[in-house]
């Protein structure tokens, strides 16, 4: 296809960003940050981990933005007592039928959003692995495509610790981005209770209608793997990640899923700046949803306070383009 037809494409993508976030600012207050992510998380093909403490609107903005991309959208509350059968299903069998019959679970879905995973216990977690990775799920030995596309959320609240367990590494990993969330600042705190006073905080009074559909979706990410990146761009991804396994704070850097994760989000990041080429901004401004996630700090750094996004931060500042 000609330049000028990936340019026009490319806007198709910006702006279908725009009304996304333009809609959503009027249902919900600030988190601008956390709309780019999931759309840009969306548009890569990958999933989102959502790090933040209770009450800020993580729920209510993954069911509005489901809504304007019209996604199928199922939701789980983690807890120790669910099962890996309570996600992914379970074959019954049917006397009627005279055979076994698949009772599917919510991950059947478009946008799956697991609230608090951290509650879930290793080996419910570990029922999420295949599905992320394959887009697909394996009961009692027969295995089941889920739908196209497939999506998943997850949130975990770093501050609560009884009753949770901490995600194993493998299930990190398989999420392209992490996303971290406090509360508003006083301004946007002031907004919530403007709206509030005026009725207009319940996001279920907007008839909020669909901007685009699966189809669009995948329109939109065949358009993001033509967007060109250098070799030199590439070089700067590399030596990032690279940095992350030899940083003397780090017991474990990023995997090759870091790699991935920065190439197919920068190009997503250029698009919404309207160019059909990425530049190393675009990696530096995905850098921390895709590393800080990824890095298990030696128990030194963690007992003197030093944090994963400390630690990118600083290879953001020493690593320079080549």
């Amino acid at each position: 296809m000609s330049n000028n037809n990936l340019t026009e494409r490319i806007e198709t993508i910006a702006n279908a960003y725009e009304t996304i976030e333009m809609t959503a600012q009027q249902v919900v207050v600030g988190n601008r940050n956390l709309i780019k992510e999931i759309f840009i998380s969306m548009i890569s093909g990958g999933h989102l981990l959502i790090e933040g403490v209770p009450g800020t609107a993580k729920t209510t903005i993954c069911k509005i933005v489901a809504r304007l991309i019209d996604y199928d959208f199922r939701r789980i509350q983690g807890a120790v007592d669910i099962q890996p059968a309570d996600i992914i299903g379970v074959r019954i069998y049917d006397r009627n039928r005279g055979e076994f019959v698949l009772q599917k679970g919510p991950i059947f879905t478009n946008f799956l959003m697991v609230d608090e995973i951290n509650r879930l216990t290793p080996r419910t977690q570990g029922a999420l692995l295949e599905a992320m990775s394959e887009r697909q799920v394996t009961i009692d030995g027969t295995t089941y495509p889920l739908a196209d596309p497939y999506f998943t959320i997850a949130t975990q609240n770093p501050h609560e610790a009884e009753g949770t367990f901490p995600l194993i590494e493998a299930q990190c990993d398989r999420f392209m981005f992490s996303s971290t969330l406090t509360h508003l600042d006083a301004e946007n705190e002031l907004e919530v209770l403007r709206r509030e006073r005026a009725g207009e905080l319940d996001w279920r009074v907007y008839l909020v209608a669909p901007v685009l559909g699966p189809a669009g979706v995948a329109a939109m990410s065949a358009t993001a793997r033509e967007i060109r990146i250098d070799e030199t761009v590439l070089a700067y991804m590399r030596d990032l990640v690279l940095a992350t396994r030899s940083h003397g704070d780090v017991r474990l850097g990023a995997s090759s899923r870091a790699s991935i994760a920065l190439i197919r989000g920068s190009r997503v990041w250029a698009a919404l700046n309207r160019r059909p080429y990425v530049i190393p901004d675009d990696v530096r401004a995905l850098a921390l949803p895709a590393l800080r996630h990824r890095i298990l700090l030696t128990r030194e750094a963690a007992i003197t306070g030093i944090t994963p996004d400390a630690v990118v931060n600083g290879i953001l500042e020493t690593v320079e383009v080549s």
